[in-house]
């Protein structure tokens, strides 16, 4: 990620904050107009917004420090520590809502002032909507796990709030007022779905997983289309962390080829890689034609390498 992109991901981390807090007094203020459980299982899940936006914003400025003697791959892998923090809350907020929706079936009753409570609520979702989709497309575009992840649980809470309305409206029309809390118990089990996710894609991360399938294919295909020279390509690995791809191949070139042809070589290759996957870190092995006959494994055939 470039410094402009750093500077975009750290604004919109900042911005998050207070912007997750006015959502959540706007959803606190529908649940207090109207008394309904599932308005303020809603507000209670805007709350780990809140505590989120805090952490996402800390975390992503830890993460882009430049390496150091202690971390000299860098600080990237901070982030996925934000992203499961957030996964963790989630949960947390959905075990808090199926506590307050308990006591809701347990002595059910209409909302008051429902129109109200319910314009504040679908505006509150509409803001929402439109910040989670900044959200993932920068987080993506700069591959930020932990901005991407805020941007995904801020659109589980859309979706959350459009259940919710729908559900009350449904509860005001029918005259049944048990329809309120058990909405709040669906929306906690969609929310515990929601956290899960974020929890096993950020440990996906802190375990070195490789680069998504379409990264790896773009990868290949830098490397088949830039490898005039070279008689030979294996044990290509990869891993993400944050928004870096670290890149790692072995390269057969003819044994009498000079070191600086081959280091020509390797900068083709690296340009072509970084242009694919911008910001990329890479470590190429140039091997002399000889290691062939020991058993190297030339792989990539069918992208023509």
């Amino acid at each position: 990620m470039n410094e402009q992109g750093n500077t975009l991901v750290r604004k919109l981390a900042f911005w998050g904050i207070p912007f997750s807090i006015t959502v959540l007094c706007l959803k606190l203020s529908a649940w207090w107009v109207t008394g309904s459980v599932a308005l303020l299982s809603d507000g209670l899940e805007s709350t780990v917004n809140v505590v989120a936006a805090f952490i996402a914003y800390f975390v992503i400025r830890y993460a882009q420090k430049p390496a150091d003697d202690d971390h000299q791959f860098g600080h990237h892998k901070a982030e996925y520590l934000s992203a499961v923090v957030e996964g963790v809350l989630i949960v947390l907020a959905a075990l808090l809502i199926v506590k307050e929706a308990w006591s809701g079936l347990m002595a059910p009753r209409l909302p008051d002032a429902p129109a109200i409570g319910l314009a504040i609520n679908a505006f509150a979702a509409i803001l929402n909507g439109i910040w989670a989709r900044v959200l993932i497309r920068v987080g993506r575009q700069h591959s930020s796990p932990a901005l991407l992840a805020d941007g995904q649980h801020i659109m589980s809470d859309v979706v959350t709030s459009g259940g919710v309305l729908i559900g009350l409206v449904l509860a005001i029309l029918t005259g049944y007022a048990i329809l309120d809390p058990v909405l709040a118990i669906v929306v906690a089990i969609n929310i515990l779905f929601q956290g899960s996710k974020v929890i096993m894609h950020s440990l996906g991360g802190l375990m070195d997983r490789a680069v998504e399938p379409e990264e790896d294919e773009a990868i290949k295909k830098a490397i088949a289309e830039n490898s005039t020279g070279v008689l030979g390509v294996h044990d290509l690995k990869t891993r993400r962390a944050g928004a870096v791809a670290f890149i790692d191949f072995h390269v057969v070139v003819p044994s009498a080829l000079s070191v600086g042809a081959a280091h020509e070589i390797c900068d083709r290759l690296e340009d072509a890689i970084r242009e694919a996957i911008p910001g990329a870190v890479l470590a190429i092995h140039v091997e002399p034609e000889s290691e062939q006959a020991h058993g190297v494994r030339v792989e990539f055939q069918e992208t023509g390498v």
